[in-house]
């Protein structure tokens, strides 16, 4: 015996109203969620140049403890890296790569030696590149 064909309702299915309905609503969602999201992408980045920086910091602290010094500007972070002339005692790289000096939006940390008000200043001006600014754009100082 064969099986009877299932016969469906000539007004089955979805109107074009309730998937318009459906895609303003997860418009709605998106529209709502997607600043947030995006704020917190920022502010995890500002957490990333933080946590390279300190990296950082212990790597110069590394070197001044082989050298007896500080890297000088001129020498600036690419001392971590390659042998600078003259520091007979280097016993690096203090660094993995070289993208380690760099902060998440990929500029060079900014290295002063002296610092102010220590042995050295490393810094990032943040996602603008320009000092001042708020949030993704605030400079970051260590």
């Amino acid at each position: 015996m064969m099986p009877r064909p299932i016969k469906r309702k000539s007004n089955a299915g979805i109107s074009l109203l309730e998937i318009m309905v459906v895609l303003a609503i997860i418009a709605l969602v998106v529209g709502l969620a997607a600043p947030r999201v995006m704020e917190n992408f920022g502010r995890a980045k500002s957490t990333v140049a933080e946590t390279q920086m300190n990296n950082v910091k212990g790597a110069l602290q590394l070197f001044y403890i082989d050298v007896g010094r500080y890297p000088s500007e001129a020498e600036g972070l690419e001392a971590l890296l390659r042998q600078p002339s003259g520091a007979s005692d280097w016993k690096g790289p203090y660094l993995d790569r070289g993208e380690d000096i760099e902060d998440p939006w990929g500029r060079v940390f900014l290295y002063r030696s002296p610092g102010k008000e220590a042995p050295f200043n490393l810094s990032t001006y943040g996602r603008d590149g320009h000092p001042g600014g708020t949030r993704e754009d605030s400079d970051i100082v260590l």
